[in-house]
């Protein structure tokens, strides 16, 4: 991944992928599987921990085919427990992606980023936004994410999800306009309107002429980008409909 891609270098990104990953599994040990998780409705802790698990056999498939995986194991095998499964996912996808330099190329469907670091800082912050949500469903009060990880986690909500994959859907905004983000040292200033979704970090005084700007805590802005938060938790400057079209296009995005 080329440094303009990211924050956060790719050694810190693998680490705290480890440890991510293992705080998930251990706030799911501590609370029933049939907790229901109120940062995601419908899904049940158990749920959530498949979920997760087969993220990661896919993320392994399109490492080792080289492209989109056509079949790969979703679900646990007969009598294999959830937590099983899920330990033995990520020990294999840890152990890839240690295996490689960030650098080398891979499969992947961002073709701003074709190697191995995508899947590293991808990985990082599926499974760091579902720690959120075992914990709240483990009753572990709020949960913290470090500040660095946070930043770097608004940069791939906006330039991944939001100024990419919404136009591979073919979904736009309906009102045009732009929305400035200040989260930490770091600002981003997204544009929508019919037919036109991008987003790219920028300078304060950039992202501050927008016709909205939300800001708060990296850890704020982030978990609120990802549907995690309340709207109350960021603070919103300008054209609030704008920041709402912005909230609602993710929502699409990364369901």
């Amino acid at each position: 991944m080329s440094p303009e891609l990211g924050t956060v270098d790719h050694g810190r990104l693998l680490e705290a992928f480890s440890v991510e990953a293992e705080l998930l599994g251990e706030a799911a040990h501590s609370a029933s599987p049939d907790s229901p998780v109120p940062t995601a409705p419908g899904w049940t802790l158990s749920d959530l921990v498949q979920h997760v698990a087969s993220r990661y056999r896919k993320t392994l498939g399109w490492l080792r085919e080289g492209r989109r995986p056509e079949h790969w194991q979703r679900d646990p095998l007969p009598g294999q427990p959830v937590s099983e499964c899920y330990a033995e996912a990520r020990a294999e996808l840890a152990a890839e992606l240690a295996a490689h330099d960030p650098a080398d190329r891979a499969a992947t469907w961002w073709p701003a980023d074709p190697t191995h670091g995508f899947w590293r800082r991808r990985m990082l912050h599926e499974t760091l936004v579902h720690r959120v949500d075992a914990e709240n469903a483990a009753g572990a009060g709020d949960s913290s994410v470090p500040e660095d990880l946070a930043a770097d986690g608004v940069d791939e909500a906006l330039t991944l999800y939001y100024g990419h994959k919404l136009t591979v859907m073919g979904i736009s905004g309906t009102r045009n306009g732009t929305v400035g983000f200040h989260a930490g040292d770091y600002s981003w200033t997204a544009r929508a309107g019919p037919g036109e979704t991008e987003a790219w970090r920028c300078s304060a005084r950039e992202a501050g002429a927008a016709d909205a700007v939300v800001s708060g805590s990296p850890a704020s802005v982030y978990l609120w980008l990802w549907g995690r938060v309340p709207v109350t938790m960021v603070h919103t400057d300008g054209d609030h409909e704008l920041s709402a079209q912005t909230w609602a296009l993710l929502r699409l995005a990364t369901r």
